[in-house]
C-alpha cells in the first residue's frame, strides 16, 4: 500500500478531515518555527553585538509566545489526530462489516474467518500509528520543508544550494529502506493472518481434535506459526532500527555540511553571527520531518499491511449488489423458477457453474448432486442474490389464474431484500449467537411467540434435547453453538426455518457431517418441512436425495450430459 493511498481515504471521511486538520496544523508549526528561529538568534546575538544597554524584552516575549503557541499546536494536532484515528477504525470496520454481510456466504475474496478476525481488531487497531503520528508527519514534511528552505535562501543562498542538494538524499534512501521494510511488514502481516486462522480452527475443532488425539500435533503447528512470526516480527524491527539509524546518519552529516561552511565563512569575516546562527538553527528544521516521516512510517508499518489488506477487500467488486432495482418480488407460493444458461465464474478462467438450464415449479422438491466444486453451493448463493452470474439468468415466472398470461421477472431486477425474506436458507454449518436458543431461533421471526417457537422445535425434533437442557429455550448456547452437537444444531436451524415459514427453502447439505442416527433425524425434518414449500436442496448423501421429487446432477450439467 501507497504511505497515502487515496483508496483507504475514500472509505474513511474522518481520514479526510484529517488531513486539511493536519495540513493547517503544518502550515502554522512552519511559521512558528521561522519565527521561533529569528526570535533566538536575536535573543543570542544582540548581548554579544551591541555596545551598550540590550533590550531583550521582545525577543524573549516573542519566543516565550511561540513555544506557548507551538505546546498548543502539538496538543490540538495529537488530539485531533486521535480523535481522527477512532472515527476512521469505526468507519473501517463497519465497511468491512458490510462487506462481509454483502458477500453473504460466497466468500472467494475476503479470507478466512481467522483473517477476517484478525482484521477487525489487530489491523484496525494498528491504523492508530498511521493516522495519529504517521499522515500528520507526512503533511508536515510536505509544508515545513519549503517553507524553511525559502527563509533560509533569502538568508544565505549558499546554505540554501547545500541543503537543496542533500536534501533529496533522505528521501531516496528511506524510499529504498521503506520498501524493504513495507515488503517485511506484509510478510510480517501474512504469517499472524496465518497464525490466527490456524488457531481459530484448532480452537473450533478442539473437541474432535481431543476425542482423535491430534491435539498434540495441532500445537506443534501452532508453536511452528508463531515461531516464524516471531522471525518475521524480529526481522521488520532489525530493518526498522537500522534505516532509523542511516538516516540519522545521513542527516547528521547534511548538517554538518552545513555547519562547516557558516564556520568558515565566520572565520572569515562574509558572515555576520546572527545570520549564521539562524540558517543553522533552521538547517535541522528542514530535514527533521522527512526523518519523522521514516520514523513513523516503520512505527505505523503494521497498520500499513492491514490497511492494503482492508482496502484490498473493500475495493473488490461485490458478487452481487445490495439491493436490486427495487421492483416488486412475485409471490413465491405459486411462481416457477426459471434458470436460462446460468454461468457463474467469480472472474477466474474456470467457471464456478456453468451453463445450466434448469425450471423448478412450485411446491417441487429439488435435490442437487454432484461432485464438490460442480457448483452446487454457487447455485444456492445466485438464488440468495448473493452471486452475480457472468452469464444467463434467474427468472420468476407466475401465471394470472384468470389470465393464463405469464408473467417473467428478472431476479436481477428485484428487491433483494423482499426476495429474501420468502426464502429459509440451511447451510451447512449455521451461525449461532452467544445468546440463548430463543433469541437464536427468533433471528428468522423476531415477532415469534413462545408457543410457535415450540412448535417449530416440535417440527425440526428438537422439543426433547432442548427441554432437557437448564432452562429449556431460555438457555444460553456458547460459541458457534456450543454446547450442542452438530446433529441438534441442524435441528435448530430447521427450527429456524419452520419458524420463519417462507416459499422458497434452500438447505445446503444439512446432513454433512452428522452420523447416520443424526442424519435420519434430519431428513425427516426436512422431508416435514418441505410439505407445501418449493425445496432446493444440495446433497451427497442418499437420505436427503431419496424424498426428492426430482434430482439433478451438477457433475453432469457441466460435462454436458444434461440440460
Amino acid at each position: 500500500m501507497k504511505p497515502l493511498d487515496p483508496r483507504l481515504l475514500r472509505h474513511a471521511a474522518a481520514a479526510r478531515r484529517q488531513l486539511c486538520v493536519a495540513g493547517a496544523i503544518g502550515v502554522a508549526g512552519a511559521v512558528l518555527t521561522v519565527t521561533q528561529a529569528f526570535a533566538l538568534a536575536d535573543l543570542v546575538t544582540r548581548p554579544l553585538q551591541a555596545s551598550g544597554a540590550v533590550r531583550l524584552r521582545g525577543p524573549f516575549i516573542v519566543l516565550a509566545a511561540v513555544l506557548a503557541a507551538r505546546t498548543v499546536l502539538a496538543w490540538a494536532g495529537e488530539a485531533s489526530a486521535y480523535r481522527a484515528a477512532s472515527a476512521v477504525k469505526s468507519q473501517l470496520r463497519r465497511a468491512l462489516f458490510r462487506r462481509v454481510l454483502e458477500v453473504g456466504p460466497v466468500r472467494q475474496d475476503t479470507g478466512s474467518d481467522g483473517d477476517l478476525a484478525t482484521l477487525a481488531t489487530r489491523g484496525t487497531d494498528a491504523l492508530d500509528g498511521y493516522f495519529s503520528r504517521f499522515l500528520p508527519a507526512l503533511i508536515t514534511a510536505v509544508v515545513t520543508p519549503p517553507a524553511v528552505l525559502t527563509v533560509l535562501a533569502t538568508q544565505d543562498p549558499l546554505s540554501a544550494v547545500i541543503v537543496l542538494v542533500t536534501l533529496p538524499l533522505v528521501p531516496v534512501f528511506g524510499f529504498l529502506l521503506g520498501s524493504a521494510a513495507a515488503r517485511r511488514n506484509r510478510e510480517q502481516w501474512s504469517t499472524l493472518t496465518t497464525l490466527a486462522g490456524h488457531f481459530l480452527d484448532v480452537v473450533e475443532g478442539l473437541t474432535t481434535l481431543l476425542v482423535v488425539r491430534r491435539a498434540t500435533v495441532q500445537v506443534a503447528a501452532i508453536r511452528r506459526a508463531a515461531d516464524e512470526h516471531r522471525r518475521a516480527t524480529m526481522a521488520t524491527l532489525r530493518l526498522a532500527f537500522l534505516s532509523s539509524a542511516v538516516l540519522e546518519f545521513l542527516t547528521t552529516i547534511c548538517v554538518a555540511l552545513v555547519a562547516v561552511a557558516i564556520g568558515l565563512r565566520l572565520l572569515s569575516g562574509r558572515m555576520d553571527l546572527r545570520t549564521g546562527l539562524l540558517v543553522l538553527i533552521l538547517t535541522p528544521e528542514v530535514y527533521w520531518p522527512l526523518r519523522q516521516v521514516a520514523a513513523q512510517f516503520h512505527a505505523s508499518g503494521e497498520g500499513l499491511a492491514a490497511a492494503g489488506r482492508l482496502t484490498q477487500i473493500l475495493d473488490t467488486p461485490a458478487p452481487a449488489p445490495a439491493r436490486g432495482a427495487g421492483l416488486p418480488v412475485p409471490d413465491l407460493t405459486r411462481a416457477s423458477l426459471r434458470i436460462e444458461g446460468l454461468s457463474v465464474d467469480y472472474g477466474r478462467a474456470r467457471p464456478a457453474l456453468a451453463t445450466l438450464d434448469l425450471r423448478v415449479t412450485p411446491g417441487e422438491h429439488l435435490g442437487v448432486a454432484g461432485p464438490s466444486g460442480s457448483g452446487k453451493s454457487t447455485l444456492l448463493a445466485v438464488l440468495l442474490g448473493f452471486a452475480t452470474p457472468s452469464q444467463g439468468r434467474v427468472l420468476i415466472e407466475t401465471a394470472d389464474g384468470v389470465s393464463g398470461l405469464i408473467d417473467l421477472a428478472d431476479l436481477a431486477d428485484l428487491d433483494l431484500d423482499a426476495w429474501r425474506s420468502q426464502i429459509a436458507w440451511v447451510p451447512q454449518r449455521p451461525w449461532f449467537a452467544a445468546r440463548s436458543i430463543a433469541e437464536n431461533l427468533r433471528i428468522a421471526r423476531p415477532d415469534a411467540s413462545d408457543e410457535e417457537l415450540d412448535q417449530a422445535l416440535r417440527s425440526a425434533d428438537a422439543d426433547r434435547f432442548v427441554a432437557a437442557l437448564p432452562g429449556g429455550t431460555s438457555f444460553v448456547l456458547g460459541e458457534d453453538g456450543a454446547p450442542l452437537s452438530a446433529g441438534q444444531r441442524q435441528r435448530i436451524a430447521l427450527a429456524r426455518a419452520f419458524l420463519r415459514d417462507a416459499a422458497l427453502v434452500l438447505l445446503d447439505e444439512p446432513t454433512a457431517h452428522l452420523d447416520p442416527d443424526s442424519e435420519q433425524v434430519v431428513a425427516g425434518a426436512v422431508r416435514r418441512l418441505a410439505r407445501g414449500r418449493t425445496v432446493i436442496a444440495v446433497a451427497h448423501r442418499p437420505a436427503l436425495l431419496a424424498d426428492a421429487d426430482r434430482v439433478i446432477d451438477l457433475g453432469l450439467v457441466t460435462a454436458g450430459a444434461v440440460g
